[in-house]
């Protein structure tokens, strides 16, 4: 997004919950977070988090103050799946393009190893747990309103362009004009100017 004028581009980088979070649903700190119209904002993970990582670690979802949640029954993640693309049709009726990016890093070891962690080593545990809650959210969740692009992220400068192209064509496809002026309006910006200029 280097090329976007930042002042119209806000970007959310969200991490593990903090406790306050926990006390609210799933959906309220990303919510929150929502950009105004007319404004760009940048989401670094989401609600989808919820849906992925979660399941891979139950645990996580015990902590989250859910009164008696079946921690492992389905109607849970049917019911955050529902809620999701309930919340991406409100906004998307209510004029908010989306557009999900899943940057897929193959499990070979990346070359730059100066990235991974401890923690990254452990997680390749959970690989499979992980493959089926991203197979699974994502089938369930791709919409018309919401597309989801899966994009081969091991190759950096590649999976850059895809998803510059994405956001390109999905600009192209507002349609975004100035806002036309009446002929009335365009006399009193010319007697304004007028004025000025004495």
């Amino acid at each position: 997004m280097s090329g976007v004028n930042p002042q119209s581009c806000q970007v959310f980088s969200f991490k593990h919950p903090c406790p306050s979070e926990l006390q609210h649903d799933f959906l309220w700190r990303t919510t929150h977070d929502l950009p105004e119209r007319g404004r760009i904002g940048i989401f670094n993970r989401s609600y989808y988090e919820e849906v992925l990582i979660v399941r891979a670690h139950p645990g996580i979802l015990r902590s989250e103050a859910i009164p008696d949640a079946p921690h492992h029954d389905k109607k849970v993640w049917n019911g955050r799946y529902r809620s999701i693309m309930d919340l991406e049709k409100h906004l998307h009726d209510n004029g908010t393009s989306i557009i999900r990016f899943f940057l897929h890093l193959s499990k070979d070891e990346p070359e730059k190893n100066w990235k991974i962690s401890l923690a990254d080593i452990e997680e390749r545990k959970f690989w499979k747990r992980y493959m089926k809650a991203y197979e699974e959210g994502l089938d369930a969740t791709s919409t018309h309103d919401a597309p989801r692009y899966v994009v081969p992220a091991d190759d950096k400068e590649n999976a850059r362009l895809i998803v510059s192209q994405i956001i390109l064509d999905t600009f192209e496809g507002l349609k975004m004009a100035y806002p036309k002026t009446s002929t009335k309006r365009r006399k009193e910006l010319q007697s304004i100017r007028e004025r000025l200029a004495k």
